[in-house]
């Protein structure tokens, strides 16, 4: 056993470590686009990893068409996020994530977001989210527990505000940009910038 004077040995509920909130887009079998909170992800290059239950109509959605847009909220969008995650596409509705969750059909209307037409994939981004991610999965499998999906896809088109871009190049602004964080189950977001890595490639902003 491990011995420390500057540790504890503790057992979180869940352990979302500070992770970038998502709002997944994905195609519903009627064609109408399906909205879901999510905060398991992350990038790696061009290709994007995602978890999610297992019975979820996104996972359902994903395994079976393949194609999802990754809208990234921000901070303002909180009260959205969690009202979202309040809600399910599947016909009968279930306790999931600790949420008593009710079937909504059109969640667009209910928590007052737009669906904005993607490039290249058939399901809405969300106007009001200033990054979006159309992506197309690659490879899908079950977790090791055999609870969740794992998906891995592939990046096709980033849409960025250019509010949030620096202007004259593709690099997202990371003085402008402030994801909304899902960090223990409380939701932050990034306060002010300490300092840049030395192989960043963004080019400071002309004040």
């Amino acid at each position: 056993m491990k011995s420390s004077t500057t540790h504890i040995n503790v057992r979180p509920g869940v352990l979302y470590y500070g992770n970038t909130v998502v709002l997944l887009s994905t195609t519903n079998p009627d064609g109408s686009t399906n909205i879901a909170p999510m905060s398991s992800s992350w990038a790696l290059g061009d290709t994007i990893v995602l978890g999610m239950g297992l019975g979820s109509r996104t996972a359902e959605n994903l395994a079976a068409r393949g194609e999802a847009v990754l809208n990234l909220p921000g901070p303002e969008l909180f009260r959205q996020v969690e009202r979202l995650g309040d809600m399910t596409g599947v016909e009968h509705a279930r306790s999931q994530h600790g949420h008593g969750s009710m079937r909504v059909t059109d969640k667009f209307a209910a928590v007052g977001l737009t669906p904005e037409p993607s490039e290249h994939v058939s399901c809405d981004g969300i106007r009001e989210c200033r990054l979006q991610i159309e992506v197309k999965v690659v490879h899908c499998e079950q977790d090791a527990g055999q609870d969740f999906l794992v998906v891995q896809a592939h990046v096709l088109q980033v849409h960025a505000d250019p509010a949030i871009v620096v202007a004259g190049t593709s690099h997202i602004d990371p003085t402008a940009w402030k994801p909304l964080i899902y960090n223990f189950r409380h939701y932050h977001t990034l306060a002010p910038q300490i300092g840049e890595s030395a192989i960043t490639e963004t080019p400071t902003p002309v004040q």
